[in-house]
């Protein structure tokens, strides 16, 4: 039997009547509007510390909440790295656990803000806010980044070189939305409800967004490969290896750079357009969905009843997680050196163990709500950051590369474009049938695990890479020239005349 619901004009209206999708309508019943405030108000203004106190540690879940209790590692962390600096391994382990509440707190108070705005447009503020840890890490990662520099006796000639860990991370962050945080989703929805069933303009909007980043970022890759072959070898009468045309690998490297440049602006522009497309109308069909879950959920009372922060409150705590979050990836940055020479893979680091930590808020919040049964706006914490990473965060940090002359691309691995495509065509295949189970989510996890483990196997750029060029000495004279292995590999097995 329908309902009646205060109006925007005072009147009444029936739950059920054809304008219930409309932005105005009221969300809560009207036996709780009498008790509760409208939805994102606290009731209260200005700043008070303890109310501060109280709501920063309730949170919003049971899981945020315990998350609070690792606050103590953030001080630590910041008095451990001035008074015992040479102790890398340890500032890189309390960093990294701290990241964990200061990215939780930065995703809480995002949620504050996008309650106090419109859905659509909230839950788009939301997804921005939670990927505010990853956009810094990106660039202090790529100021931090200083041009290999080859030492005549003993290290390594990749000192410094942070462009593979960020290369890493950028796929990793993709990697670990769509198949961790969804896999977790699906699983702690199933535990609670056999069978979920979400909106098909969620699931495949965002489907088709990934698979047209995934192809941008793939084609600097693909360009490399198709042409890394291209450079014509041959042996001059002293013996030495000379260049005979112009494209050298100098050349491709160059012409590599240049499409990842113009290619980051194209994502970016489609970036926009997505904004676009979710925000163009209080009625789109985004705004229906979001409602739909909203009214659906099975905490819904007990969330309205929580304490709000205020707008001076809410401000406050962006600006001290912000800060918290910047020193402490840049501890993280700095130390990194120290944990790739302890034995830790470049693209173990920057695959699985910086993403991890870099969405814990995302995370957090995408699995509470999937357990609360609001599958869609899960759903859409889960799709929509690893479409803002692809679009808009890595080609960021190309151009934030580019203004600090900086020859940050997007030639990733090829091992890693791949993991990437197959993880978004496994998860098209699960979002295709509108359903998911605890099975489906499972099955997502093994796949990230696996992942992991083949990552932590897979070397370092200095050792072996897909799409680098080696550098080697070929010359009588002290001159080095660039070539790529398998054509050098191709000329030595050329006979020789004299055979």
């Amino acid at each position: 039997m329908p309902t009646s619901h205060a109006s925007a004009d005072g009147g009444v209206r029936e739950h059920g009547s054809n304008d219930a999708s409309n932005e105005n309508t009221a969300l809560l019943p009207s036996f709780l509007r009498g008790e509760v405030e409208h939805e994102g108000e606290s009731g209260r203004h200005g700043f008070h510390p303890r109310h501060f106190c109280s709501v920063t540690y309730k949170s919003s879940n049971i899981v945020s909440q315990y998350v609070n209790f690792l606050w103590p590692f953030v001080p630590l962390a910041i008095v451990i790295r001035y008074a015992l600096p040479n102790h890398s391994l340890l500032i890189f382990g309390l960093s990294y656990v701290g990241m964990i509440p200061s990215a939780n707190l930065l995703g809480f108070a995002g949620q504050e803000f996008a309650k106090k705005m419109p859905k659509v447009a909230g839950t788009l503020i939301e997804t921005t806010f939670g990927s505010l840890v990853e956009i810094i890490l990106f660039v202090v990662l790529i100021v931090q980044h200083q041009e290999p520099v080859e030492r005549e006796q003993g290290g390594s000639g990749d000192e410094g070189n942070l462009i593979p860990i960020i290369q890493a991370a950028i796929l990793g962050s993709i990697l670990t939305n769509l198949l961790l945080c969804l896999g977790l989703c699906f699983f702690v929805a199933g535990l609670r409800k056999t069978t979920q069933k979400f909106h098909a303009a969620v699931s495949e909007t965002g489907n088709g967004l990934l698979l047209v980043a995934a192809f941008g970022l793939l084609i600097p890759s693909a360009f490399y490969s198709a042409l890394k072959g291209e450079t014509t070898l041959a042996k001059n009468s002293l013996g030495s290896v000379i260049l005979m045309n112009k494209f050298t690998p100098e050349t491709l490297q160059r012409d590599i750079l240049k499409i990842s440049q113009v290619t980051s602006v194209v994502l970016i522009i489609a970036f926009g357009c997505y904004l676009l497309f979710n925000a163009k109308s209080q009625h789109s069909v985004f705004h229906e969905v979001i409602e739909m879950d909203e009214h659906g959920d099975l905490d819904r009372e007990e969330d309205q009843a929580r304490m709000r922060y205020t707008g001076t409150e809410t401000t406050v705590a962006l600006v001290i997680s912000l800060v918290l979050a910047t020193l402490l990836l840049i501890y993280l940055v700095e130390q990194i050196e120290a944990v790739v020479h302890s034995g830790v893979p470049d693209q173990f680091l920057g695959l699985i163990l910086l993403p991890l930590v870099e969405k814990a808020a995302e995370h957090l919040t995408a699995i509470d709500e999937a357990y609360d049964g609001v599958i869609n706006v899960a759903l859409f914490h889960c799709l929509g950051p690893s479409i803002q990473t692809a679009l808009f965060n890595g080609p960021l940090v190309v151009i934030v590369g580019w203004i600090l002359n900086k020859p940050m691309d997007l030639n990733f691995e090829i091992f890693m474009i791949v993991l990437v495509v197959l993880g978004i065509l496994v998860v098209g295949n699960f979002l295709r049938d509108g359903e998911s189970n605890w099975l489906e989510g499972a099955l997502l996890v093994v796949v990230y695990v696996i992942i992991a483990i083949a990552s932590w196997y897979y070397p370092n750029p200095d050792v072996a890479t897909s799409n680098g060029i080696e550098a080697l000495a070929v010359s009588a004279s002290p001159k080095h020239v660039t070539i790529d292995r398998a054509l050098l590999m191709d000329l030595l097995m050329v006979p020789s005349s004299d055979a």
